[in-house]
């Protein structure tokens, strides 16, 4: 296991190279979230920052945990060639479509419906494993693009709020998200 405090190239390499990662939150009480996240949404932005582009789903974990601690974890897993695991620990911002950062930070992403908030992760300790116990399985294809992406498109923005209204302003231990300014 190696241990250090910013990315180097070899780790921004192997962050390039995958098509999944997972990210981990947690408030100071309640459940501990864990989500897996792909597509083009994932940007270093240097050795100790990592921008991501978060798109809806039917909870929204992430934002509530962010707003309430900021601590945020992100796990690479290699799933083909040489065994390795990544973890990136720090403290994360959440931005929406209403904050200003969101115009500085949304170019960088593809225009993708249903894109929900940034997460604007500051890197304070990057750790590796050996990962010999995460199998070797080969990427086919992205879910998202044949069905995600679809399904909020079909909506149109004002069905993605609606859809926001009913699924992604509380979490499951009751708590807001954020995902409206007025909360």
């Amino acid at each position: 296991m190696a241990t250090g405090k910013r990315l180097n190239g070899t780790l921004r390499a192997f962050i390039n190279q995958q098509a999944l990662f997972f990210v981990a939150t947690a408030d100071e009480t309640g459940r501990v979230n864990l989500s897996p996240k792909g597509m083009d949404t994932l940007r270093i932005e240097g050795n100790n920052r990592i921008t991501w582009l978060n798109l809806s789903g039917s909870g929204n974990e992430t934002a509530a945990h962010v707003r309430a601690t900021g601590r945020m974890t992100l796990m690479f897993c290699a799933f083909e060639g040489d065994a390795k695991i990544l973890r990136v620990y720090g403290r994360a911002k959440v931005f929406h479509p209403r904050d200003p950062e969101w115009q500085d930070l949304a170019p960088a992403f593809p225009n993708i419906a249903g894109s929900r908030q940034i997460f604007d992760l500051a890197i304070d300790l990057v750790q590796t494993s050996c990962g010999t116990g995460v199998p070797i399985m080969e990427f086919r294809k992205s879910r998202a693009e044949e069905e995600l992406v679809p399904f909020y498109e079909e909506m149109g923005p004002d069905g993605v709020r609606d859809f926001w209204r009913r699924k992604n302003m509380i979490t499951v231990d009751g708590d807001p998200t954020g995902i409206f300014d007025d909360l």
